[in-house]
């Protein structure tokens, strides 16, 4: 069999070095589900490598946006940072895919951490709120909340509704406040975001003073998370597969 091709996940980077340990803890759970795929983390800022450094060496590879909306990130930086490499390395081919969400495998990831924190799937008497970094790109935000809706359709919680750490509103202790006034029995908050840091510590802190129950765990290296990598990857592939034989 031919060797696989290597996966380059490009986070956004932190300065809180928690975030790069998650990145890489999630990339050992690729690992494991897919033994023998080669698998190499890369980051905008903040941190190393750069995707210039994952890539060095390579022929080949897929690179993939380890974000979970299409945003500035995916839409300018990443592009931006591949051209300056295809510059440098112009035999490299270059695979990319597509951001993580959404995905419904998100959603039983974020039900996941839920769970962990003692809240049951769809209680009929908590409200959810499905807590964002925010975007600059209305884009973006609006569909996290149509995840939101996808949620609140799919099970059958009191209600399921978004907010943002930065950039949209609402802010999230504004929307704990404003679910507890409308008659909520109890609101938890489930973070849609990757690694802990700034926003995760900053939102987790506010939801709790505004009279959250519960703030959930950040989406991590849950399996749900890897497989949609994986799921990714395989698009990644199959599309240039198929644009190389139309």
């Amino acid at each position: 069999m031919a060797p696989a091709v290597p996966l380059v996940a490009v986070a956004h980077g932190s300065r809180d070095p928690r975030a790069a340990a998650t990145v890489e803890a999630l990339m050992d759970t690729v690992r494991l589900a897919l033994p023998g795929l080669p698998v190499r983390a890369a980051y905008l800022d903040h941190a190393a490598p750069t995707l210039a450094g994952a890539l060095s060496g390579l022929a080949e590879a897929v690179v993939l946006p380890l974000l979970l909306t299409e945003a500035y990130h995916s839409r300018v930086d990443i592009p931006g940072a591949l051209a300056e490499v295809a510059a440098r390395q112009p035999r490299l081919r270059v695979h990319r895919g597509t951001t993580l969400g959404p995905h419904p495998l998100l959603i039983d990831a974020l039900e996941r951490r839920l769970a962990e924190a003692g809240v049951a799937a769809g209680d009929p008497r908590t409200a959810v709120v499905l807590l964002s970094a925010g975007s600059s790109d209305h884009r973006a935000n609006a569909t996290v909340a149509g995840i939101a809706r996808q949620w609140a359709a799919r099970r059958g919680w009191w209600s399921v509704s978004a907010a943002y750490a930065s950039a949209a509103a609402p802010a999230p202790g504004d929307e704990v406040r404003r679910l507890l006034a409308a008659g909520a029995p109890r609101v938890v908050v489930a973070p849609y975001l990757l690694a802990p840091g700034y926003f995760a510590d900053k939102t987790r802190a506010a939801a709790l003073a505004a009279g959250a129950e519960v703030v959930a765990d950040v989406l991590g290296a849950a399996p749900e998370v890897a497989d949609v990598l994986l799921e990714r990857y395989g698009q990644a592939l199959r599309a240039d597969e198929r644009s190389a034989t139309a």
